[in-house]
């Protein structure tokens, strides 16, 4: 049997990172090219002449003698964290198809557990503000899913308070191959909050296969086709072939998140699905994996730890 290309690529290797991104100056220079890659030019009055102080490696334009650092504006800004132990927390963050825990990135890269937490929040964070605005289209696979288990004593099932609700959805090829995903958690399954949520998440004119849960029907309200496949519940609910790739990535996810994480907050739990999104949408190409989140975490803007806590 031929193996899977995309499951076994090469990837980035330590050595190989090290080489590219073993040195403070050698990240600042990757940074300076991604975030300027056709020079710089000032934020404030937009001159593209400018030279740099060394000390405190600042750019400071020759126009209005304004000086910013490679950081600011960016989700990297304040940290007090060299760029090397940034790099090498987006490595083992990429890398890795089940992530890594905080606990554990504090573990590697020899920092404080707090230290650790921000970086994996803010790196998520920016994981979850990039796919947001990208919808599906085409075939897709739509399924229920939740997060958490029963409390003893607790209400079971779908009442149950310790679960958290979400849609995850999977396109597909022609071929049947899995595509993209998306993995959004809404208050509930109700027939207002599939359609908004299908708005912003699925392109009109596609076609929608779901298993009759009746607030899926809402899908055709934002001009998709809706293909129902009543298939019960139990083990039949996940053996039908229709709803093989979504039943696939969350057993996967689950599994991820089983033999991670302790234990994920409610509400943070959208930035640990994004995440997995995120990874799973550019699994591809493994090794660019670090080059495209940097670059899209020098576009975010800033947030305090008070902000990842809300």
């Amino acid at each position: 049997m031929a193996q899977n290309k995309v499951q076994f690529q090469k990837g980035m290797s330590l050595p190989q990172f090290m080489k590219l991104y073993g040195t403070e100056e050698q990240c600042f220079e990757a940074l300076y090219q991604w975030r300027w890659p056709n020079g710089f030019q000032c934020g404030e009055c937009g001159c593209t002449k400018s030279c740099r102080l060394t000390t405190r490696k600042l750019q400071q334009c020759h126009q209005c003698h304004h000086q910013t650092s490679i950081t600011a504006g960016t989700i990297f800004q304040a940290t007090k964290l060299p760029l090397r132990t940034w790099f090498l927390g987006m490595y083992f963050i990429t890398q890795d198809k089940k992530g890594i825990s905080a606990l554990e990135l504090m573990r590697r890269l020899g920092i404080s557990y707090k230290a650790a937490w921000r970086m994996k929040q803010k790196l998520m964070q920016v994981m979850l503000e990039r796919d947001q605005e990208k919808p599906l289209s085409g075939f897709i696979e739509l399924d229920d899913a939740y997060l958490g288990g029963e409390r003893h004593g607790g209400k079971p099932g779908r009442g149950s308070e310790n679960k958290t609700p979400f849609v995850a959805a999977v396109q597909t090829t022609d071929q049947g191959h899995p595509e993209a995903i998306k993995l959004q958690i809404v208050d509930g399954f109700r027939s207002n909050t599939i359609t908004r949520w299908a708005r912003s998440a699925i392109e009109a004119g596609s076609t929608v296969i779901s298993d009759g849960l009746h607030c899926f029907n809402a899908v055709t309200k934002i001009g998709c086709n809706h293909d129902k496949i009543i298939c019960g519940g139990g083990k039949a609910s996940v053996e039908e072939i229709e709803f093989y790739w979504v039943n696939t990535v969350l057993g996967n996810l689950k599994s991820a998140l089983r033999s991670t994480y302790h234990s994920i907050k409610p509400k943070h739990a959208q930035r640990y699905l994004a995440e997995f999104q995120y990874r799973f949408n550019r699994r591809y190409d493994l090794s660019a994996l670090i080059s495209r989140l940097v670059v899209v975490s020098l576009r975010t803007p800033p947030i305090t730890e008070k902000m990842l806590r809300l």
